[in-house]
């Protein structure tokens, strides 16, 4: 098992086979030695994580589906290493998503469930820039999507 995947499973998660994507477009770009990961959702084993934070999921929820992009991510990155996830120099960038109320102004504390992941799990590699985005609407209704960028080696 990999350097990453051994603290991934002391913290409790295996990554999951990199989701397909939905439609016409790729999960990821590698452009030398950096990593394009296309929008994950809030899904995990048992389905969409959907809802409208401001509505009817307090941003603790909201977190908690942000780590699981967060998972989602990682997974996506191990395929575009050819399974060698140990291949990443850092977490360079991570844009999120948030399905929210127009009057819902907590955003970051949702993504910070994806930041605060990425950090437990990878440590200083872990640390990135970021964005934190309300969207009026999300595909197929689920609570948050985050899209990253990842520097390998």
């Amino acid at each position: 098992m990999s350097v990453i995947e051994t603290k991934l499973a002391e913290l409790g998660v295996t990554l999951p086979d990199a989701p397909a994507p939905a439609a016409n477009y790729v999960p990821y770009v590698v452009s030398g030695d950096m990593v394009y990961v296309s929008g994950q959702i809030s899904a995990n084993a048992d389905g969409m994580i959907t809802g409208k934070l401001g509505a009817d999921m307090d941003a603790q929820a909201g977190a908690d589906a942000a780590q699981t992009c967060a998972v989602n991510l990682l997974a996506q990155l191990k395929a575009a290493c050819d399974g060698d996830i140990d291949r990443l120099v850092r977490v360079v960038k991570l844009v999120g998503f948030v399905n929210s109320t127009a009057d819902f102004g907590d955003q970051p504390k949702v993504i910070n469930g994806a930041s605060d992941f990425m950090v437990a799990a990878l440590g200083d590699k872990g640390r990135h820039a970021r964005s934190a985005v309300s969207a009026a609407s999300l595909p197929f209704g689920v609570a948050v999507e985050i899209e990253a960028i990842f520097q390998i080696k």
